[in-house]
């Protein structure tokens, strides 16, 4: 099998990004800039090829990388993470130790404010445990993603009109149609400490987005669980906001998706 990468990035110089990456795959990088290029080059023996577009979003660019892919198996990722020397011998070894999975979940060492999940033992991954693992953790079997003909949406997040969730929708897509996803106590690498391109605080454009989010995610029952997530959450997300604006704001956002 072959594994390849598939980075979105904004405004990188991509002719040092598979360095800093310490990629050792092949790789599609995906710049986000105020021009359109290619350019490809050998790293570590291995293909680097790097489209830049005129183009805002991660989703889109994440389909323009998924679009051009050719790997038995994608890796997705972003400019802020950095492999462990062996992560491709990893992830090949994983899917063929489960040949039952279509889709794996890998760990990766993250700050100790962004860490939301902590694979201990190889598990099933279902809709209702789906919502903590972010894009960079995911690997899929290409052709099994095609036939299912599903990619990212436009909506969410970074340079789209709502914040972030556009990894959560993707993963919720790909069990809806019925492939078989796990996640494995096996760790890539490292995400490097940065400034969100999205986060702006517990803000109400914040809640907002959450409501639209969640009515995507989980339609009918989305108010419920808007509930939970102020109640499980509210001690650090509403300092600012009280619990009872927070929810109201989610709300709305749920009510608001009627306008799109």
């Amino acid at each position: 099998m072959k594994l390849q990468v598939l980075v979105s990035v904004v405004n990188e110089e991509v002719s040092t990004l598979a360095e800093r990456m310490h990629l050792e795959s092949d790789a599609i990088i995906i710049n986000q800039t105020d021009h359109f290029g290619y350019e490809e080059y050998v790293h570590a023996g291995r293909r680097i090829q790097c489209y830049e577009f005129k183009e805002k979003g991660v989703g889109l660019s994440r389909n323009n990388a998924l679009l051009r892919a050719e790997g038995d198996i994608v890796l997705f990722s972003d400019e802020d993470i950095e492999y462990d020397k062996g992560y491709e011998k990893r992830i090949l070894d994983a899917f063929e130790e489960h040949p039952e999975a279509d889709f794996l979940l890998f760990n990766m060492r993250v700050g100790a404010s962004r860490a939301t999940y902590d694979t201990k033992k190889y598990h099933r991954v279902h809709i209702w445990n789906a919502g903590r693992y972010p894009t960079y953790s995911f690997a899929v079997r290409r052709e099994k993603l095609h036939a299912a003909h599903i990619t990212f949406s436009l909506l969410f997040g970074g340079g789209a009109r709502y914040s972030n969730g556009e990894d959560s929708l993707f993963l919720r897509d790909c069990l809806r149609y019925g492939l078989k996803v796990y996640a494995v106590p096996v760790e890539l690498g490292a995400e490097r400490e940065r400034e969100s391109t999205w986060f702006k605080g517990y803000t109400d454009k914040f809640f907002l987005d959450r409501g639209v989010l969640y009515h995507f995610l989980y339609g009918r029952f989305a108010y419920l669980m808007a509930v939970r997530f102020i109640e499980a959450h509210g001690k650090v997300m509403c300092r600012e906001i009280p619990k009872k604006n927070a929810l109201a704001l989610m709300k709305k956002g749920i009510r608001s998706v009627a306008e799109l």
